[in-house]
């Protein structure tokens, strides 16, 4: 499978022909005119909104909390943290809830399937992960309410303090 079009593809085919032409720039010219004739419009995602049909703006990372905090996706924290950072710049998020489930792949991965071998050891390492989140939400964004939670696979939660 390709990531990219095919360069037939009526919206990017011209740049993968490597054809960039006067009508070429004239799309990409009329496109920044009507940013700047009508900016807010392009301001239109920021200020005090929630997404979601008004009740959250959602990121969703494999392992939850597990994603944010294993060494084993060292590379994934980043994209993480970018987000969050944009998500409160744009959209003045106050708070986090990082909810984590049960029969976890991403933990078993991470910390190996010993540690989530039983319910007991589970919730374990899922509440260490969770309160590292915690730990880490307080130093990079302190000023955001966090809330962590295991779910069970029928649906109900388990919150952490």
């Amino acid at each position: 499978m390709s990531l990219m079009h095919a360069p037939t593809c009526a919206c990017c085919g011209d740049l993968l022909t490597g054809r960039f032409d006067r009508r070429a720039f004239l799309k990409a010219a009329g496109g920044a005119g009507m940013v700047a004739a009508f900016p807010f419009a392009a301001l239109a995602a920021e200020g005090n909104y929630e997404a979601m049909l008004g009740k959250y703006s959602q990121f969703v990372i494999a392992g939850a909390s597990i994603g944010v905090v294993a060494p084993t996706f060292q590379d994934w924290h980043k994209a993480f943290w970018d987000n969050l950072a944009a998500s409160i710049q744009l959209h003045h998020i106050p708070k986090v809830i990082a909810l984590d489930h049960r029969d976890c792949g991403a933990a078993k991965i991470a910390y190996g399937p010993e540690k989530v071998a039983n319910p007991e050891v589970e919730t374990e390492t899922h509440r260490a992960a969770l309160m590292e989140l915690r730990r880490q939400m307080g130093e990079r964004q302190p000023k955001l309410a966090v809330e962590t939670g295991l779910m069970a696979l029928d649906g109900k939660v388990e919150m952490f303090a």
